[in-house]
């Protein structure tokens, strides 16, 4: 199998691939902590489409195709995406780190 080597490709192709066969498709993250390698997989049987990275910011590119694989199993596959994908940042916003709880 052959690797997508850019992002924006594999996110636009599995994304097409999930709208068209929402029942079939699968995604499939994995990661070799020994090898610092992140592997993504969207296939449907037929189509299969990977992504190998061992960059930290593509992880956080991760998260954000997580979410919208997430919107989509929710609303439906034919569900207009578009404003999920424009917003900055898909992930919920950092909480404030404390020195503990006061007595």
């Amino acid at each position: 199998m052959v690797y997508i080597e850019s992002w924006d490709e594999f996110t636009k192709r599995s994304i097409d691939l999930f709208q068209a066969e929402p029942l079939r498709t699968r995604y499939v993250m994995k990661y070799r902590h020994c090898d610092g390698k992140l592997v993504l997989k969207v296939t449907d049987d037929r189509v299969c489409l990977k992504y190998r990275t061992d960059k930290l910011q593509d992880a956080k590119k991760m998260e954000k195709l997580n979410n919208i694989f997430f919107t989509m199993m929710a609303r439906g596959p034919k569900a207009d995406i578009t404003e999920d994908i424009s917003k900055e940042s898909l992930v919920a916003p950092p909480t404030k780190k404390g020195r503990g709880r006061r007595q």
